[in-house]
């Protein structure tokens, strides 16, 4: 059984309508850096989070197999749009934008509640990699099946 340390967000802002995954996660203190805003590192965290979740919601709990198949993050890039600071609340949303055949490419936004507007945006690529043989393997079908059906659209 995973132990959740988000909150799904039931009712996310429209900017956030096309994701099917929004968290939703409390700024904390000690999140600020000297300059008084949140560390440009934590949105990291706050998309490895959202990531997570949306694997969680396909049913991937483990990320990796007894077998030792399982993913690994091979990219990922922020643009943040805003400064966000404590005391505040963001919602993060993922989504699934391409399925390759050994990866898939993920979208996030980061919305402050305070400001009621987007704060960043990142993009990551996941790919499907085989530990034992320490190489990338094909998108199984089950997963391409479980991410067009939680996306509501296809990625042919």
């Amino acid at each position: 059984m995973a132990f959740a340390s988000y909150n799904i967000c039931r009712e996310p802002p429209a900017l956030l309508a096309e994701f099917p995954v929004v968290i939703e996660q409390p700024v904390q203190w000690g999140e600020q850096d000297a300059f008084g805003h949140v560390n440009n590192a934590i949105h990291f965290r706050w998309f490895e989070t959202s990531r997570v979740a949306y694997l969680e919601r396909l049913g991937m709990e483990y990320m990796t197999s007894p077998e030792g198949k399982g993913l690994i993050l091979a990219a990922i890039q922020c643009n943040y749009r805003r400064q966000i600071k404590y005391p505040d609340a963001v919602l993060v949303g993922c989504r699934v934008t391409r399925i390759g055949n050994a990866s898939l490419t993920l979208v996030n936004a980061v919305y402050s509640r305070q400001s009621e507007a987007i704060a960043a945006e990142g993009e990551s690529v996941i790919v499907m990699f085989d530990y034992t043989k320490q190489k990338s393997r094909r998108v199984p079908d089950e997963l391409r099946h479980a991410v067009t059906q939680l996306e509501g659209r296809s990625f042919e």
